[in-house]
């Protein structure tokens, strides 16, 4: 059987690898987990002044709100996420569904399990929005840095931002296990080159430290409160990518990604942001773009070819992650089969979906077009990730409360304090949705209808399948001492766990025979993402050559039926793979007015089943040997 991800590359790099392979691990995690914040300073402190509610460019403003983008970096990411929510593993796993499945895993069926399975499904659409935008605002603002070099080349700036994106997305297909060896040593080059520009802006105006005293951000509210409170839309864009810590966990692992945040990235991101404060402070035009204006004229198309780099790569991680988000997805029931493609023999959770890769590159390239610069799609990315990290908070307290069982006491006032905080980004953000905020909503509001759309129709079909379905007794004693048997083994997949599926009833009916040995196979997804070895298969033996067998997998795992059967000497001995047919029902849906979905979203979710992935090919079935029988369903 080929390896699952928790045996070929362990899920739990924390606990599976020694001191010695936390410098790789911290490496690595500076390449993928932090591209997205890493670049942030191309954008963040320019739209804090000269975004949709500018800023004047003096002293007290200047230090306010370097004094926030400071204590924000300080309080969302390495408190909330470093210090708190990067212990809420799901068996080594991160991400808005793992930490779903966590937390109802942990609750079981409550009354507002439901509302929990909102938030987590809110969560992912959010993410979706949040991938499309961070190619595009992250190319656009590093190739805008050639307008700092020659002021000609303005008209350009489009046209190469849309073909180092199409060429990023035209070469997902290859994989990244040899382009992401690279990324680590890259991005620390990135870091040091940002930090040490900062860090000589700061030695000519070293009272700019005095900034990250928090009394500086108390006084800009109390200067001017509106546009302080606005300005916290903006702000929050110094913590893009923040989800990235906790989304990649079970690639790297906490103490790793604690590790590079603590003594890499935040330093270095700090010093950046300092030293353009304190370029800003002797010369206020610089807002323009105090960035790349931080280097001297000879460095500056250097630093934009490396920015761009350093993109691409930010970019390349939220591609990944968008992969990776959707097959678990898929795993837990929230969207329809899609085909997934290995691009490394060695890491399993390497994979490439051509549909999501073309989908999002069609997505990014219109929005690039469309809002044409960084400042414009500003106004749209700060509302997917402040509505990402409301709901991730959210989430956090009923962890607190309900699995970790905190003393009430200290649960409500640490979630309190993250519901204001995040709730305040929130709602800054929220004053932007006429001049952006709009497009990312739009595309959760999608997504989160296709998620929800297929987890209801998938509930539909099996209860309308289950009032039809036989009794296993039954079938097997009216059925059985009738019809011929032929040899080898058939096994009828079936997503109930209870009758008999309608594979085998049709193939009864229209063939009247049964072979030697039935197996009715029933594939569960665990809420947890890998399953170990010794819990894969079960076995009850019914009667009359006839087996259920339960096959589980994580939702981090990829399913392979015909591996997993061959692993043991189970249901009487060994499978043949020339002797054994696989059976499959393919449900032809017909909506109708029965209660269950309105009409138009029976309508989607039959288009839904029509285009997906064949079970055949989802689930590695030999193609030689599957036999497909049709029946219809109404819904």
């Amino acid at each position: 059987m080929n390896l699952s991800p928790a045996e070929s590359a362990s899920p739990h790099p924390d606990t599976d690898h020694g001191g010695r392979r936390q410098l790789p691990l911290a490496l690595g995690a500076i390449g993928v987990v932090f591209g997205d914040i890493g670049t942030s300073p191309l954008y963040a402190l320019k739209e804090s002044f000269t975004g949709h509610h500018p800023l004047v460019v003096d002293a007290p403003h200047l230090f306010g709100v370097l004094s926030l983008v400071f204590w924000t970096m300080m309080l969302i990411v390495t408190i909330k996420y470093v210090l708190i929510i990067l212990r809420a593993d799901n068996e080594g796993e991160g991400g808005s569904l793992a930490l779903l499945a966590l937390v109802t895993r942990s609750m079981g069926a409550r009354t507002w399990t439901p509302i929990i399975a909102i938030l987590g499904v809110s969560a992912t659409a959010l993410f979706y929005g949040d991938a499309i935008i961070t190619p595009a605002i992250s190319v656009l603002s590093a190739v805008e840095g050639l307008v700092v070099v020659e002021p000609a080349l303005a008209n350009l700036v489009l046209p190469i931002s849309i073909l180092v994106l199409i060429g990023l997305f035209a070469i997902q297909s290859r994989g990244t296990a040899r382009v992401g060896a690279l990324f680590g040593p890259i991005m620390v080059f990135y870091f040091l080159v940002i930090a040490v520009l900062g860090a000589m802006s700061i030695a000519a105006r070293p009272e700019i430290v005095a900034s990250l005293d928090p009394r500086w951000a108390v006084r800009f509210f109390l200067l001017d409160p509106k546009l302080a409170f606005l300005a916290l839309g903006s702000v929050v864009l110094s913590v893009t990518g923040a989800e990235a810590l906790y989304a990649d966990m079970g690639h790297f692992g906490r103490k790793a990604i604690s590790v590079s945040w603590l003594y890499v990235a935040f330093p270095c991101l700090m010093l950046n942001y300092l030293g353009q404060g304190a370029l800003l402070l002797g010369r206020p035009e610089a807002i323009a773009n105090p960035f790349f204006l931080l280097a001297p004229d000879q460095l500056r198309l250097p630093l934009v070819i490396l920015a761009t780099i350093a993109t691409v790569i930010a970019s390349q991680a939220v591609i990944s992650g968008a992969f990776s988000v959707t097959q678990q997805a898929i795993q837990l029931g929230f969207l329809p089969r899609l085909k997934i493609i290995n691009t490394s023999a060695t890491a399993a959770g390497q994979i490439y979906m051509p549909l999501v890769n073309w989908l999002l590159l069609v997505a990014v390239v219109m929005i690039t077009i469309g809002f044409r610069s960084s400042s414009n799609l500003a106004a749209a990315y700060g509302i997917a990730v402040t509505g990402t990290m409301f709901i991730t908070a959210c989430m956090l307290g009923v962890l607190t409360f309900t699995v970790w069982k905190w003393p009430p006491v200290i649960a409500g006032l640490a979630t309190g304090a993250f519901l204001l905080v995040d709730g305040l980004y929130f709602a800054s953000n929220v004053t932007k949705i006429p001049d952006g905020g709009w497009f990312p909503l739009l595309v959760a509001a999608i997504v989160f209808i296709i998620l929800t759309t297929w987890a209801k129709g998938r509930g539909l079909v099996r209860a309308r399948v289950a009032e039809d379905a036989m009794a296993v007794e039954l079938f097997i004693a009216s059925a059985s001492p009738r019809l011929e048997r032929v040899s080898g083994t058939a096994i009828f997949l079936s997503s109930a766990r209870e009758g008999i599926p309608p594979a085998l009833l049709h193939n009864v009916k229209h063939n009247k025979v049964l072979h030697a040995r039935n197996l009715i196979l029933t594939l569960i997804i665990e809420q947890t993402p890998y399953v170990s070895e010794d819990r894969r298969i079960a076995v009850e033996e019914l009667s009359e050559g006839f087996f259920r067998v339960f096959l589980r997998y994580g939702f981090m795992e990829e399913m392979n039926v015909p591996a997993a059967l061959g692993t043991r000497a189970i249901c009487g001995g060994p499978f043949k793979q020339m002797e054994t047919s696989y059976f499959l029902s393919r449900q032809t849906l017909i909506p109708s007015a029965r209660p269950g979905m309105a009409l138009w979203r029976e309508h989607l979710f039959a288009w839904m089943v029509r285009n997906a992935e064949s079970a055949m090919e989802f689930f590695r079935l030999p193609t030689n040997r599957v036999v497909e029988l049709g029946s219809q369903v109404e819904i």
